[in-house]
């Protein structure tokens, strides 16, 4: 499967088949909560929350490549990540572009 960004694959022609996405809502424990909020006070990279919105990325791309493998396509184009708080400590990321199969 090929996944890019861009609304074109070169030396390809597309037919497009329609809009996929995937999704996740992922949140860290309590413990990594409250030592994520004791290095607010000092500042520096959350990296218990870059590990969580990486995995959720991941997960939420999974999801969106089975969707276009259930659809027949050969590629995902246009591909955008788009995240949300979901509420303290969650967050909700999602994966969507267009499906789309070589002619």
């Amino acid at each position: 499967m090929v996944i890019v960004n861009t609304d074109y694959i070169t030396g390809r022609e597309l037919e497009m088949l329609g809009m996929v996405k995937g999704s996740t809502i992922q949140s860290k424990n309590i413990g990594r909560d409250i030592s994520q909020g004791f290095k607010t006070l000092v500042g520096g990279e959350l990296k218990a929350y870059t590990e969580m919105m990486d995995d959720a990325r991941t997960l939420a791309t999974q999801r969106m490549v089975q969707e276009a493998e259930q659809l027949g396509a050969d590629a995902v184009v246009n591909v955008r990540f788009a995240s949300s708080a979901v509420m303290a400590g969650a967050a909700e990321v999602m994966a969507y572009g267009t499906a789309v199969k070589f002619k």
